[in-house]
C-alpha cells in the first residue's frame, strides 16, 4: 500500500514556474514507477511524466511538455518532484501523482496509487 499526498500547487500568471511535491507513505517507495498527470475541467485524465524506479530515467508526454517539465524523484525522502516552467493558461488543471509497479508506463490503468491531487491555475 502507497499513500501519495501532492502539494505545491497554486496560481502563477502565464510564463512563471511551479515546483510541485509528492510524498509517500508506505513500503517500498523506490520499486515503484512514480509518474504524473493532470485533468483540466471537462477533459480527461491525462499522462503529463513519469519516471522509473531508480530515477535513472524519464519520459513525457512531448506533444505539450515540450521541455518545459522536468520530473524528479528523491528516494531517500519518499518524494517525487514536478518542476514546470515557462507555463500558460493551457497548463490549468488538477495536477495527480501516481505509483505503479512497472516502468514506461502511461496509462491511468497502469498505475496503482493515486494522490488527491493538486491544483494548477495559470493566469494570462
Amino acid at each position: 500500500q502507497v499513500h501519495l499526498v501532492e502539494s505545491g500547487g497554486g496560481l502563477v500568471q502565464a510564463g512563471g514556474s511551479l515546483r510541485l511535491s509528492c510524498a509517500a507513505s508506505g513500503r517500498a517507495f523506490s520499486s515503484y514507477a512514480m509518474g504524473w498527470f493532470r485533468q483540466a475541467p471537462g477533459k480527461e485524465r491525462e499522462f503529463v511524466a513519469g519516471i522509473t524506479w531508480s530515477g535513472g530515467s524519464t519520459y513525457y508526454a512531448d506533444s505539450f511538455v515540450k521541455g518545459r517539465f522536468s520530473i524528479t524523484r528523491d528516494n531517500a525522502k519518499n518524494t517525487v518532484y514536478l518542476q514546470m516552467n515557462s507555463l500558460t493558461p493551457e497548463d490549468t488543471a488538477v495536477y495527480y501523482c501516481a505509483a505503479g509497479r512497472t516502468n514506461w508506463q502511461r496509462g491511468i490503468s497502469d498505475y496503482d496509487y493515486w494522490g488527491q491531487g493538486t491544483q494548477v491555475t495559470v493566469s494570462s
